[in-house]
């Protein structure tokens, strides 16, 4: 089955990341959202990290204004749907919200098309459950920010066939991705990692250990981490990474139960990068 035309559900961070490398890849890409303006925002974004590219000469004007060309606006679900061989779910991670949406493009997407989601912890089994496809359910799980990871964790659920898991691969290479292949498992390989991680930073904090820069800096420099754990979970998103940790909690066990200093933080409005306050002030100086 050819798969000319890709669908991403959500403009956010990930979203119009995932866009920017669909389009790259030569991909037919509709950028979805529930408002104009985010899908605006989103396709805004796309270009902004497409001109870095090109000022930095990884990427060719003429390659530059192709993929653009191929990236198409719709605030209407069913009718992007309708036109998708291929499509990647980048909301909120909220299971009903998920299962919901799914259910909605599965009624009017071809009956030939793979759905994926691009959640960093949730059951891949249970979403494809909210749909008729579940043989045609997998998960991808990109990294931030898209356009530069290489990482794609490609997550196979109970029912995931074969050739569904074939084309998924097939669709990550052609968005130069390199890919791992998981067995179903909540958190998967990295998130469950890096929850584990985070909290045990969140914890030398919460001790007086050290300062938050400092741990950063010991992972960064002592074992060699491209980025800190606070720095990550700014990144991420506090509330992300927050309702991860309740729902791994949940599934895996007190190991994940979030710390207490994060839930203070995302109360107080703190939600990271994207709002410019998190662990760190983005706005003054770091805390």
């Amino acid at each position: 089955m050819a798969i000319n035309t890709i669908l991403v559900i959500g403009s956010g961070t990930m979203g119009n990341g995932i866009a920017h490398v669909a389009a790259a890849g030569g991909y037919a890409t509709i950028l979805n959202d529930i408002k104009q303006e985010f899908c605006d925002k989103g396709l805004a974004t796309i270009r902004a990290n497409f001109a870095k590219g090109v000022e930095k000469g990884k990427v060719r004007k003429e390659e530059m204004d192709a993929a653009l060309g191929r990236i198409l606006l719709d605030t209407d679900l069913g009718r992007a749907a309708s036109k998708a061989d291929f499509v990647i779910e980048a909301i909120t991670e909220d299971m009903k919200l998920k299962c919901d949406t799914f259910a909605r493009a599965d009624r009017a997407a071809p009956k030939h098309a793979i759905f994926a989601s691009n959640t960093s912890t949730m059951s891949i089994t249970e979403m494809g459950a909210a749909t008729t496809r579940a043989r045609q359910f997998i998960g991808m799980h990109f990294f931030n920010p898209v356009h530069i990871m290489k990482l794609v964790e490609i997550i196979r659920g109970r029912q995931t066939d074969d050739a569904t898991v074939a084309a998924t691969e097939e669709v990550s290479r052609r968005m130069s991705k390199e890919t791992v292949l998981v067995n179903e498992s909540p958190g998967f390989v990295t998130s469950r990692m890096n929850a584990l991680i985070g909290n045990e930073a969140f914890r030398l904090w919460e001790e007086g250990v050290a300062t938050p820069a400092d741990i950063d800096k010991a992972c960064k420099l002592g074992l060699n981490h491209p980025m800190g754990p606070f720095e990550l979970a700014d990144l991420v998103g506090l509330d992300a990474r927050l309702n991860n940790l309740r729902y791994l909690e949940k599934t895996l066990g007190p190991a994940f139960k979030p710390p207490k200093k994060l839930e203070e933080l995302v109360a107080q409005g703190r939600l990271g990068k994207k709002n410019g306050k998190g662990v760190y002030d983005y706005d003054k100086s770091s805390q």
